[in-house]
């Protein structure tokens, strides 16, 4: 029962996340470049960064105080956004 309920859990957030995430996404695209939610793991939510933000100097402010700050504020179960390949 208490798996369940952790997947249950675990399933709201990511739907969050994402919901976030798609708020967020005109700005990137308006840029060229786009935010792929990859997952999310203990309280880590993985994306990649495509197009024009993949190779952008400005990626990882992008990540930080865009991404990372809008998900840490609106999911309480968010710590911390990783970027990968």
């Amino acid at each position: 029962m208490k798996m369940k309920e952790k997947e249950k859990n675990q399933e709201e957030v990511v739907t969050k996340v994402k919901e976030v995430i798609d708020k967020l996404r005109p700005y990137l695209q308006n840029d060229g470049g786009d935010v792929q939610f990859k997952r999310f793991e203990n309280g880590v939510v993985y994306v990649k960064l495509i197009g024009a933000c993949s190779n952008c100097p400005m990626a990882t402010m992008t990540l930080q105080d865009g991404i990372e700050n809008a998900l840490i504020n609106e999911v309480p179960e968010v710590i911390k956004v990783v970027g990968e390949e």
